[in-house]
């Protein structure tokens, strides 16, 4: 399954430019082919490409997009997108315990998750040391599992003050634990603030899915881990303001997370 999600994703980046347009991002959407996270006028441009699918709950996937993927592809994919929601709502769970907290609870928070794929293709760069992959931030999901398709170096973490690089390992995944989650366990598990560099040789490709609480839900601290010794931190919001907040905000660590604090 991974090989194959693997080997779609790397045709579909190897597509001529007039078979990519069939499926670039339309006027006013994300999903499709596009560079990532041009929703603020301040917001630079990073060195990289992308390709965005929003994949469960299936009712809310683009009739107009995942159909017209090469059959292999949109196989492996829809195959992936089940595979990954099993896998995220596994480690939710095992988090939850650890906590003590009603593990009911996250299910029915995350049970109905909404979950996209973005592709992120980073070509070689002439000037390295002047660009930047992908700018420093934090995910808005509860769990971000990245798949990577060759071995090639970028992703860094933000750890006491200094970017430490991740190593690849081939068929494994990288686990980040975003701003909902952190959100949801008031505090108790921190979102991982990341960045990815690029390099002048090699391109680098990979695979994000991206797991969310329910679309039309409510998100805030959840109720099994707040009491009078331990006030909520932050904010109760609909998703719908959530995602609003998080899409309208450029990139910039992890600052945006202070508009949910009480």
């Amino acid at each position: 399954m991974l090989e194959n999600v693997k080997k779609g994703a790397q045709d579909l980046f190897n597509l001529p430019m007039e078979e990519k347009k069939k499926y670039w991002q339309c006027p006013g959407e994300m999903e499709g082919f596009g560079q990532a996270f041009v929703c603020s006028e301040e917001q630079e441009l990073d060195w990289s490409d992308l390709f965005f699918i929003v994949t469960q709950p299936p009712h809310l996937r683009n009739p107009h997009l995942l159909p017209k993927l090469p059959p292999p592809f949109r196989e492996a994919l829809e195959l992936y997108s089940l595979e990954l929601k099993n896998l995220a709502m596994a480690l939710l769970g095992k988090l939850a315990k650890a906590l003590h907290m009603e593990t009911s609870e996250m299910e029915e928070i995350f049970e109905e998750g909404f979950q996209f794929i973005r592709i992120n293709y980073y070509p070689p760069c002439p000037q390295p040391d002047k660009a930047i992959g992908l700018s420093p931030h934090s995910d808005g999901s509860a769990l971000t599992i990245l798949l990577q398709v060759n071995e090639v170096d970028g992703l860094q973490v933000k750890k006491d003050g200094k970017w430490v690089p991740v190593k690849p390992h081939q068929n494994a995944f990288i686990v980040n634990v975003g701003d909902s989650l952190e959100i949801v366990t008031n505090g108790a598990y921190r979102s991982v603030e990341h960045r990815v560099t690029v390099n002048s040789v090699m391109e680098r490709l990979t695979i994000d899915t991206f797991y969310n609480s329910k679309y039309d839900g409510e998100i805030g601290p959840a109720r099994s881990l707040t009491s009078q010794e331990k006030p909520a931190l932050f904010k109760r919001i609909t998703n719908e303001e959530y995602r609003r907040v998080k899409l309208g905000s450029k990139l910039n660590g992890k600052s945006h997370l202070d508009t949910f604090r009480l």
